[in-house]
């Protein structure tokens, strides 16, 4: 892994980046994200100084103060905001204190010393850090850097959490397409103290279960859902569920174990996904009420209709489908098309579980889409439960983006 640069200075000196007019408002008003578009015609003198992870001061175009941050040219977020205080430069402290405050935060909700939580401890523009998540899987950390300019600051930041929380080990992971659209030269890998085991083990509404924090999904797991989940089982019994990107199990163990369904029928297409399924249900003493087969959703739900397969509750818990906003048209069209396949394996008055972790797509957007797979498949849709994020993915009121996750829990005539 390259060695990343860390900053040696306490506080660093910035550049002063100029706004264009009538631009500055949201940044004032806290959303921590600048686009090119925003920013006023930047001098040659300027530009000179101007290196990936400088920090800048960001002013009006009337020369009014507006906030701190740090620059990349390599991204479509010119420059990432985090402090609106004058007086309150990026530095070291700055980093410190955020990433206690994150940490504090989440020990009223969550036992940090114990061997067997998991949760997530630093939530990106959430908690005023952005581009920095982390995960703590038990008695590991994974970090995960979406922003170049915090990534190159990678030893101060593992410094602070390592003397925070002193973890046997921090893993650090890479999200899909952030090398190209950052500009990152990473690769994951152990960043402190003693690789993770394959798998780790925590403990989530009384069920255990196995995590690879090294090559699973994401940071290890969907820790986001851990409460959905649990609401979910509560609308399953005697029923038999499908698990559509069901990953390690987690919705239809859930409904298995505590939710009294009659079977699960998990599909998934990834075989290490499955294969822990299949040792959480065994380690959950569940794995004779659960199947798992290994197929595209899409195809396999086709398949399932053909033969007649009927089930009283689906599930669909699909990866992201809007990653830019030039995509999102598309993943409307696919959102409606997956609900449309689910619902001709749903019995009447069966319950069905959507989500969306699209930050793009707007929860009003989630539900017209639902609307229209109503309209189409000619069958009544009730919203009886509308649910998002736990407290450890909290949402931030000044960067809407932050609230990305819709789970609507339906009955469907």
């Amino acid at each position: 892994m390259p060695a990343a640069t860390d900053h040696k200075l306490a506080v660093e000196e910035p550049v002063r980046i100029r706004l264009k007019p009538r631009r500055s408002q949201p940044f004032f008003a806290g959303h921590p994200w600048v686009f090119e578009s925003a920013i006023a015609p930047i001098s040659q003198d300027v530009l000179g100084k101007l290196q990936p992870g400088q920090a800048v001061e960001v002013v009006s175009n009337e020369g009014h103060f507006v906030a701190h941050g740090l620059w990349n040219s390599n991204s479509g977020i010119r420059i990432r905001l985090y402090s609106w205080k004058a007086a309150v430069p990026f530095s070291e402290e700055l980093l410190a204190d955020r990433i206690q405050r994150a940490v504090r935060r989440r020990a009223t909700n969550f036992d940090l010393t114990s061997h067997i939580t998991g949760c997530r401890l630093i939530f990106s523009e959430a908690d005023l850090l952005s581009g920095l998540i982390v995960d703590k899987y038990g008695d590991f950390l994974l970090v995960q850097f979406t922003s170049l300019a915090l990534y190159q600051r990678q030893r101060m930041i593992v410094d602070i959490l390592d003397q925070l929380l002193k973890p046997k080990g921090i893993w650090l992971r890479t999200e899909r397409g952030m090398r190209e659209a950052e500009g990152l030269e990473v690769s994951d890998g152990l960043v402190r103290g003693e690789r993770p085991p394959q798998p780790v083990y925590i403990e989530e509404n009384e069920l255990r279960f196995s995590v690879d924090v090294q090559e699973g999904q994401k940071t290890g797991c969907y820790l986001d859902q851990r409460e959905n989940r649990a609401v979910a089982a509560k609308y399953v019994k005697g029923r038999k569920v499908l698990d559509a990107f069901c990953f390690s199990g987690g919705f239809g163990i859930t409904a298995a174990k505590h939710g009294g369904a009659e079977s699960v029928l998990g599909i998934d297409s990834s075989e290490s996904a499955l294969s822990l399924a299949k040792s959480n249900a065994q380690a959950n003493a569940v794995d004779g009420l659960c199947e798992y087969i290994r197929g595209d959703v899409q195809k396999t739900l086709k398949e399932l209709e053909e033969q007649g397969s009927r089930f009283g509750a689906v599930i669909l818990d699909p990866p992201r489908m809007a990653r830019t906003r030039g995509g999102l048209k598309r993943a409307l069209k696919g959102y409606q098309k997956l609900n449309l396949s689910g619902l001709k394996v749903l019995e009447p008055d069966g319950i069905l579980v959507t989500c969306s972790c699209s930050g793009l797509v707007s929860a009003e957007q989630f539900k017209a889409m639902l609307n229209e797979v109503s309209r189409i498949s000619g069958r009544q849709i009730q919203i009886l439960e509308q649910r998002g994020q736990p407290c450890d993915h909290p949402v931030s009121v000044t960067c809407p983006e932050t609230e990305y996750l819709k789970v609507l829990i339906c009955r469907v005539e």
